[in-house]
């Protein structure tokens, strides 16, 4: 690679250098077994093991107990948009949503075609710029499931916690933070989030499930998309993502080398808070465009005084390459994503160049 730049995109997002290493290792031959990882049989012992590892590595390092199945499945966080309700939600019943942005509106449209969406809450009023206040939120006696969505990739909020919805299950859209700190699964029916944020390459989707949802299953669910099928043939059904499986297994062996997620939690939270810093300190030119007490820890979004300003720091930093600063097609500003893999010096290097900018700009 000529050179290394460094990747705010909100995903696919940046792996670590040492896992993309690792990985084209495999990719050029598996296990000296003189085939690469892309041409291994899913039914080999060897890639058996590797999914299977993969599994048992998101149980330990999130302290998940033995009554939820860990899954692999296709169709990224779009398609549970669709499977939750199409599994859960009873043509006669009524699902929870909590609506905090454009992932929340997709999933609500989906769950629409099942049966009753009841909208709990919603900070749409002020442009998806915090999180409604769970106390205060009227759930539905009864309600099949409530779905939240943990971090809001676009609109740059996130749950710092979780509601608590009683005996009804909890499920959540974790795709933009899913392992970045620890969490009580625990509290949760349902989790999934798609790895290309956090986790590995575009191409599969993790889902925690819990034993006791899968005989709620409803029976005219098609194979492909029925939860139980999926955990009783431990995510072997059909052909997984192989590659993508195996480069999740190798960012949780980074993850658990660094020294679990109680590190990871630590090295975020301080990158985070670099930027926030910053923008904060230079609240004359910068502007945060969230509520301060729900920042996202993952994705970092801001306005300057003006769209062209706003261009040209985009077109400037490219230039000394910190690339993908550009915000959502629907929102605009700017954005910084700072998941796992993205290192410390990539936000130091930011700030400085903001500090420059605005310097020269302000």
């Amino acid at each position: 690679m000529a050179k290394r730049v460094y990747n705010f995109y909100p995903g696919p997002a940046t792996l670590p250098w040492e896992v993309v290493q690792e990985a084209s290792q495999g990719v050029l031959e598996f296990q000296g077994l003189g085939l690469s990882i892309m041409e291994i049989s899913h039914r080999s012992k060897e890639f058996d093991q590797v999914i299977k590892e993969a599994a048992a590595l998101v149980k330990e390092l999130l302290e998940v107990p033995d009554h939820y199945h860990v899954l692999f499945l296709q169709g990224g966080s779009s398609l549970q948009f669709a499977m939750v309700p199409m599994n859960f939600l009873p043509a006669d019943g009524t699902a929870d949503y909590i609506n905090t942005g454009a992932w929340s509106k997709k999933a609500i449209k989906e769950a629409k075609f099942f049966g009753n969406v009841n909208v709990a809450a919603s900070s749409e009023d002020r442009n998806f710029s915090y999180i409604p206040d769970m106390r205060q939120v009227q759930f539905t006696p009864g309600a099949a499931y409530v779905h939240i969505t943990s971090n809001n990739t676009i609109f740059g909020t996130q749950y710092d916690e979780f509601p608590n919805t009683g005996d009804v299950p909890l499920m959540a859209d974790m795709c933009s933070d899913f392992m970045w700190r620890k969490f009580d699964i625990n509290r949760f029916a349902l989790v999934y989030a798609s790895a290309q944020k956090n986790m590995g390459p575009a191409g599969v989707t993790i889902a925690i499930i819990r034993d006791d949802l899968l005989p709620r299953i409803k029976n005219d669910v098609p194979t492909m998309l029925n939860y139980k099928i999926h955990a009783e043939k431990e995510s072997l059904y059909n052909t997984p993502p192989c590659v993508a499986v195996y480069v999740v297994n190798l960012m949780l062996k980074w993850i658990k080398n660094r020294g679990g997620l109680g590190v990871i939690e630590s090295t975020n939270r301080r990158k985070a808070a670099m930027l926030y810093d910053t923008i904060d300190e230079l609240s004359g030119f910068y502007r945060g465009t969230v509520e301060p007490a729900n920042r996202s820890h993952m994705n970092i979004t801001f306005r300057l005084p003006s769209e062209d300003l706003e261009k040209q720091f985009i077109a400037e930093a490219t230039a000394q390459d910190l690339v993908g600063l550009k915000g959502h097609r629907s929102v605009g500003g700017c954005r910084a994503s700072l998941y796992n893999g993205f290192p410390m010096e990539g936000v130091e290097r930011l700030v400085n160049f903001m500090r420059e900018f605005a310097r020269k700009n302000g």
